[in-house]
């Protein structure tokens, strides 16, 4: 099994009144900001782990499980709303870091929930940087009556107990999962992933550390008018990052949302730096970490 180089140790910090998991690595360092790196969806804080044993600096290392994932507490309800990750890291920030900028990093999900609340409170972010969070595809008007039913129905589908968590036999299983969705990533890395990842239950069976209802969708429509005026606020330098694997299409294929339409988003941005990472995909922080703490570092070294 893969052992890290930088251990990480584990506080629990109430944040707007919901006790969240939160992975450190090193000391804070006077005059220097904290890196604060957020997972994506169905992701967990340990998913960081291999880009911060790549770091070349020793760095004080902030990052959250996200409500209803990894070790903090499910948030107690039946599904979840975007905005409530910017008011969490918001929270993180003021416990963390309450009278200086920080530099942040997301992944996937979090890559959007790093580049929108940098458009809301860009005096908090020093630098910034997004590894393949490409965000939402444009809707509209029109599709609203449909995405309300459709949350409708999967309201009622989730209280009849039929929205569930993937259950396997033991750790082996999970990893087993984990390398079928990655075929590049190695069995001993994903072995130790499956530790974090998910946890046995009273019955023995191991499930994912993720509130079912996460699955659910969106009652609301993405606008992207209001996300490309976010994206102009933004006014620490940004770092995009995306594989050489076209994950966009995957995610997105029945959406119509192409990574050309992405990249003209990125054009609203003021300050930003593009970078593809080869023989990766989505999970690029997994697949090739070197390159990304390579990247990452590049950013940080940055003038903000």
């Amino acid at each position: 099994m893969y052992t890290p180089r930088r251990p990480s140790r584990l506080e629990s910090v109430r944040l707007r009144g919901m006790p969240h998991q939160v992975r450190l690595w090193g000391k804070p360092q006077p005059g220097r900001p904290p890196l604060v790196l957020v997972h994506g969806w169905m992701d967990v804080s340990a998913s960081w782990q291999f880009v911060v044993d790549a770091m070349q600096e020793d760095r004080f290392i902030i990052a959250p499980d996200l409500r209803g994932f990894g070790g903090t507490e499910m948030a107690g309800v039946d599904h979840y709303v975007f905005a409530d990750y910017l008011g969490d890291l918001e929270f993180l920030l003021d416990h963390y870091a309450p009278e200086q900028a920080v530099d942040l990093v997301g992944h996937s999900m979090g890559g959007n929930v790093c580049m929108l609340y940098a458009g809301v409170r860009p005096a908090r972010v020093a630098r910034l940087g997004n590894l393949e969070g490409f965000g939402m595809p444009a809707t509209r008007p029109s599709q609203a009556p449909g995405r309300y039913v459709a949350w409708l129905d999967e309201l009622k589908a989730f209280h009849r107990g039929e929205t569930t968590m993937a259950s396997y036999d033991d750790a082996q299983g999970v990893a087993r999962r984990l390398m079928k969705t990655n075929p590049r990533l190695p069995e001993e890395k994903a072995l130790w992933l499956a530790q974090h990842w998910a946890q046995p239950g009273a019955d023995g069976r191991w499930r994912i550390l993720g509130d079912p209802a996460h699955k659910l969708v969106s009652a609301t429509l993405t606008r992207v008018e209001e996300t490309l005026e976010l994206y102009r606020r933004i006014t620490a330098p940004v770092l995009w990052v995306e594989s050489s694997t076209e994950s966009l299409s995957v995610w997105w294929k029945k959406a119509n949302f192409t990574l050309a339409e992405f990249h003209q988003r990125l054009d609203e941005v003021p300050r930003i730096r593009r970078a593809k990472v080869m023989d990766a995909g989505h999970m690029l922080h997994h697949d090739q970490p070197e390159a990304v703490a390579l990247e990452i570092e590049t950013l940080l070294a940055e003038t903000a």
